[in-house]
């Protein structure tokens, strides 16, 4: 998504309020709507990525989603779609499970989205320009891994929500 394209603003009940550049979204930090997309492999491990040093927010940390800013009037499975397409090379038979909204803000980013899952095993064709590099890595390496470096805070919480439902359902059943 280029800088000069437009993304839709929205309040705090994912209602659209106006439209504008994902430039003014960053240098304003506006409300905006967003994806993630939790991959995983067949043996559960999840694919997390390191960005790159020119990505317009949390540069050269680790994600655990793919996912990113939705176009304007573009809804989240298209947009889900659209990312698992441009980031890792795959996405139109890709099974993707909706699994929960998310709300996430920080000094730098407002976003109000939906958190996916699918499971593909690759092969990934990995954008350069946004991914320098990725790997499968089981649940508890991951979380370790989250205590000595720099990770996406909002794919972090896209993780927390996703270990906590995870746990209500064990605990129901």
């Amino acid at each position: 998504m280029s800088a000069d394209e437009l993304v839709d603003i929205v309040d705090e009940h994912d209602r659209v309020v106006a439209q504008a550049t994902r430039r003014d979204v960053r240098l304003q930090n506006l409300r905006h709507r967003g994806v993630y997309v939790l991959v995983f492999n067949t043996h559960g491990q999840l694919f997390v990525h390191r960005r790159t040093s020119t990505k317009d927010v949390f540069p050269d940390h680790w994600d655990l989603a793919v996912g990113g800013v939705l176009k304007a009037g573009e809804d989240y499975e298209s947009g889900a779609r659209r990312e698992l397409c441009e980031e890792l090379g795959v996405g139109a038979d890709i099974q993707l499970r909706r699994l929960f909204p998310i709300r996430y803000a920080d000094a730098d980013n407002q976003v109000v989205g939906v958190v996916f899952s699918c499971t593909c095993a690759g092969p990934f064709r990995l954008q350069a320009a946004e991914i320098a590099e990725g790997a499968w890595m089981d649940l508890d390496a991951v979380l370790e891994r989250t205590q000595r470096e720099r990770f996406c805070p909002d794919s972090l919480e896209a993780l927390r929500l996703y270990l906590s439902k995870l746990e209500e359902v064990r605990t129901r059943t």
